[in-house]
């Protein structure tokens, strides 16, 4: 009987490897009670800037995928150095992707295969995930992560801030249900091939209650019922084209609203709408700020920026494409804003400040920019 039964079960599968179950992972690699007030904190504030209770700018900046753990903490830290200067208008997220969806086939990521030589030791990969992220929430380092395989949310889920369903997935029954039952707000990206209606119907059936199958705490198959999660959104990361200028944005909001949905959106400044090269990066930013400047509404967040580095001798925030040019000038802009409202300048500041906003804002190339930017960090320092 049992030579039979292996004839017809399980005839592709070479090996079975059981792991740790996620409430064991969960206690052996604890979060302290001040981290989850940082994840529970930060979680808010996402909430509050989709709903636009919070005024701010979402900025979701990082690798494209973490690989060296020594190497995430360290930019870690510079981005929270960074977030506690421009936190008044900007409020800075980390990617911290542990799983890579491939179209064929590739390395599959930190969780996958952590020693990236084909061991596949995903015990190691979960521990080494919760790790870094236990790490950061202690930090109050805000996380963003895309949820690919349905099983190790409930490994990691309970750490991350703000999630992602991919453009390959997001018409994904089974990530649609997952995504109803999250903790977090999630984000559908729009598919490959820059279809918006996948992403629609996906959002409309995560806000939505579902029942599906999982893995509880313990291991084992369940069933779920979930409430819907209400704080879904759409990404615009291109297709056969970019998809990030203003008619493009014009479209998704007219599709959202004629499916009840809230005119929020977020925009991957990468993928397709960089045609796949980051140094398009910036070109994306700057349409996305002429966007906002002129008033759009519906934007409240932009992704996956990466490479900056921090200038000590006058603080102004640089990139190799210069997609982070925008948090320079928020930067500057409140430290003279600042120094207007103690009285600390005279009436002159407030006139020198719109000067510059304007030339800023104004400027038709990179090299205008710079100039308007260098003239701004002259000032500031002649009047310190």
């Amino acid at each position: 009987m049992t030579e039979m039964i292996n004839q017809i079960h399980n005839t592709n599968i070479e090996s079975e490897t059981v792991i740790t179950s996620p409430i064991d992972l969960r206690q052996q690699i604890k979060v302290s009670d001040h981290g989850k007030d940082n994840i529970l904190t930060s979680r808010k504030t996402v909430n509050d800037i989709f709903l636009g209770k919070d005024k701010r700018l979402i900025v979701i900046v990082g690798p494209c995928s973490i690989h060296d753990i020594g190497a995430a903490k360290e930019y870690a830290l510079k981005l929270k150095s960074l977030q506690r200067e421009v936190e008044k208008s900007i409020y800075i997220m980390m990617r911290v992707y542990f799983e890579k969806p491939r179209t064929t086939v590739g390395w599959k990521g930190l969780i996958s295969d952590p020693d990236m030589d084909d061991s596949l030791d995903v015990e190691k990969g979960l521990r080494q995930g919760r790790e870094l992220l236990v790490w950061l929430a202690e930090q109050g380092m805000p996380t963003a992560t895309e949820a690919l395989n349905p099983i190790t949310p409930q490994y990691l889920a309970d750490l991350i801030s703000w999630c992602a369903i991919g453009a390959r997935t997001t018409e994904s029954q089974t990530h649609r249900e997952m995504s109803s039952g999250l903790s977090m707000t999630v984000g559908f990206k729009n598919g490959t091939d820059g279809n918006l209606t996948m992403a629609v119907n996906a959002i409309r059936a995560c806000s939505s209650p579902q029942s599906f199958l999982g893995i509880n705490d313990k291991g084992q198959i369940a069933t779920f019922k979930a409430k819907g999660n209400i704080s879904s959104h759409i990404i615009l990361r291109g297709g056969t084209k970019p998809n990030y200028d203003n008619k493009s944005v014009l479209k998704c909001e007219k599709l959202l609203k004629e499916n009840g949905l809230a005119e929020r959106i977020m925009i991957d400044c990468s993928h397709d709408n960089s045609n796949q090269d980051y140094r398009n990066q910036g070109k994306v930013i700057e349409d996305i700020k002429s966007q906002i400047h002129s008033g759009n509404k519906s934007i409240f967040t932009f992704s996956r920026l990466r490479k900056f580095t921090i200038e000590t001798d006058d603080k102004l925030i640089t990139s190799q494409n210069k997609e982070l040019e925008v948090l320079s000038l928020q930067r500057k802009i409140q430290m003279l804003e600042s120094q207007s409202q103690q009285g600390t300048q005279h009436e002159q500041l407030e006139a020198d400040l719109s000067r510059f906003r304007g030339m800023i804002f104004r400027a038709r190339s990179n090299p205008e920019r710079d100039l308007a930017l260098e003239q701004l960090a002259r000032y500031v320092r002649d009047h310190k």
